[in-house]
């Protein structure tokens, strides 16, 4: 029982070291475009803006639609299918690879 407890409580430390790190996105400058707004209001809730420009080499459009649908039915990111549209528009617009 002990060592659930600590091994909870390291969890717990990790992610907020974690979530720390990522609080300053002020140099992650995204592509000025429709939707730019919806995508940082979005996206940035639970993880690094970074993480865009990261994954942009091996996202197609199709990779992009994955991506934001698992973000909303398997982290439960509260959005719209008009946001999820919009914001895998703009990410396939300006973070895509070539189909």
């Amino acid at each position: 029982m002990q060592r659930n407890v600590r091994a909870a409580l390291a969890g717990v430390v990790m992610v907020l070291g974690v979530a720390s790190a990522h609080a300053d996105e002020s140099s992650v400058q995204l592509t000025q475009a429709d939707g730019v707004e919806r995508v940082q209001a979005s996206c940035a809730i639970c993880h690094s803006l970074d993480y865009i420009v990261m994954n942009s080499p091996f996202q197609d459009r199709a990779g992009w639609d994955k991506t934001v649908t698992k973000m909303v039915k398997v982290m439960g990111a509260p959005l719209t299918p008009e946001d999820t549209a919009a914001i895998v528009d703009y990410l396939a617009a300006n973070y895509g690879k070539p189909q």
